[in-house]
């Protein structure tokens, strides 16, 4: 069940990042941020209405509340680290979250077997190889590995906080839904802010005369919509995949396995968008797929 769980929180988080990472083509980031957790609260409060959720509230909704708050840190400094680049180094480095996770399982007593240990060192490095990491001395600010890290190490607290923050599927919903309000209250004042200091909230040039945009950049949004809505509901689905493989089996297992899915977001590309994969991204993928079976077993 560990693996299962854990393989489609990879498969979920791949296909969100993919998702988003298009959107922030046409959109300001922070709006794809907010628009898309809010689709989520929306869908998430009438689960904990419909189940019961509420009678789950307890202190252990704090975890929601701090994944909420640093959940959106991680997700900007990642999106202004990958704006300075190179992608080459950013990507791969975002990867190295998994740490927390892991050092986690390991603090509590877990111990895996000599295959496992294996498996958690050759998917690491699959993992870092299907960013598609530049190997050739690429420049690099410090600036952007420092924001790098603080966004991987963000993305790796966040699965260690909600994996603490339930432990019954209707509380789990109750979780999901405290983390993704405190996060629309976080991105929205950060939007807010941005707003403020002459940022953008809505897709450039919109609504100007003659600039050929159908109602504006709010149309664009509202086109955008489907969009926004998978990529909020698979963020939100692969955070309570990955709670169920960290409840139900070792964490250091369930977070290497979770945290394939920049294999996942290189095939999209090269399935959608046509991208080629580099020889060092197939075989990361390849290794990553080699330290899956190993974890599996």
């Amino acid at each position: 069940m560990t693996a299962l769980f854990a393989l489609a929180t990879s498969l979920l988080w791949g296909l969100a990042d993919f998702g988003g990472g298009l959107l922030t083509r046409r959109i300001p980031a922070l709006t794809v941020v907010v628009a898309s957790q809010t689709v989520a609260v929306a869908v998430l409060g009438t689960v904990v209405v419909a189940t019961g959720g509420w009678t789950e509230w307890g202190p252990q909704l704090w975890f929601a509340v701090t994944a909420g708050l640093v959940g959106p840190v991680a997700m900007l400094a990642f999106y202004k680290a990958l704006a300075l680049g190179p992608m080459g180094v950013v990507s791969p480095l975002g990867s190295l979250g998994v740490a927390v996770p892991v050092g986690v399982g390991l603090l509590l007593g877990e111990r895996p077997g000599l295959a496992q240990f294996a498996g958690i060192a050759v998917a690491v490095v699959g993992i870092l190889l299907a960013g598609g990491p530049e190997l050739r001395g690429a420049p690099v600010q410090r600036r952007a590995v420092l924001l790098t890290l603080l966004a991987a190490f963000g993305f790796g607290g966040v699965m260690a906080l909600i994996a603490e923050a339930s432990s019954s599927l209707t509380g789990l919903f109750l979780a999901l839904f405290v983390q993704r309000v405190t996060n629309v209250a976080a991105g929205g004042t950060a939007l807010y802010v941005s707003v403020r200091r002459g940022g953008r909230a809505l897709p450039e040039g919109s609504g100007t005369e003659g600039s050929g945009t159908e109602g504006g950049g709010m149309g664009i949004v509202w086109a955008a919509l489907p969009a926004l809505a998978f990529v909020g509901l698979a963020d939100v689905a692969a955070n309570g995949t990955y709670s169920v493989a960290a409840q139900h089996g070792p964490v250091t297992v369930a977070a290497v396995l979770s945290s394939v899915y920049p294999v996942v977001t290189a095939l999209a590309a090269r399935a959608v968008l046509k991208e080629r994969l580099r020889g060092v991204q197939a075989a990361g993928a390849g290794l990553a797929l080699v330290g899956t079976v190993l974890l599996a077993s």
